[in-house]
């Protein structure tokens, strides 16, 4: 069963077909996809395939992600989760995006704590990763507010609009 998770004013749960709306909200805006290292989509389809998409890496165990909704309101303003999950290894990689109407007003921070915690405590990581584009000051900086460390640049690592951007490859040890 997909777990759901609460914060003080978010409700983190499984994407539905209905939430495609909100994921094309977010993935057809340049300003969200500019370091996504996604394409900014065109069509609704699109949106409902990214929903199989996350579901079909959760039942085959290469990743959860979860929608985010404000408590008290309907439709998601944003996703967070765990990609690249090796259960072997015990490690995954972090990522996340939130509407930019909602920047700003500390959901992200909210949301990745109580996801981290969810990883550390409950999927029994070791490890958690993170890749940002170099320019995402906003992200750069969540990631070492919550304590990951960086640990490099990879050279050319996501490609964006036809061009290769470098990124920080970030962690955060259970330890």
């Amino acid at each position: 069963m997909f777990p759901t998770l609460e914060t003080d004013r978010l409700v983190l749960r499984e994407l539905t077909n209905e939430d495609a709306e909100g994921i094309f909200a977010c993935f057809s805006n340049d300003d969200l996809t500019r370091f996504y290292g996604q394409e900014t989509l065109k069509s609704i389809e699109e949106a409902e395939k990214f929903v199989d998409f996350f579901s079909k890496n959760y039942s085959e165990k290469r990743g959860i992600r979860w929608g985010i909704e404000r408590k008290g309101t309907n439709g998601i303003i944003g996703t967070i989760g765990f990609n690249a999950w090796s259960p072997k290894h015990k490690r995954a990689e972090i990522g996340y995006e939130i509407h930019p109407e909602q920047w700003r007003k500390g959901y992200i921070s909210e949301a990745v704590s109580k996801v981290l915690s969810y990883g550390f405590d409950l999927m029994g990581l070791n490890r958690i990763g993170a890749v940002v584009f170099i320019e995402n000051d906003a992200s750069n900086k969540l990631l070492e507010k919550v304590g990951f460390q960086k640990e490099g640049v990879l050279r050319d690592y996501m490609y964006q609009g036809g061009k290769a951007y470098d990124t920080y490859v970030y962690s955060l040890l259970r330890k």
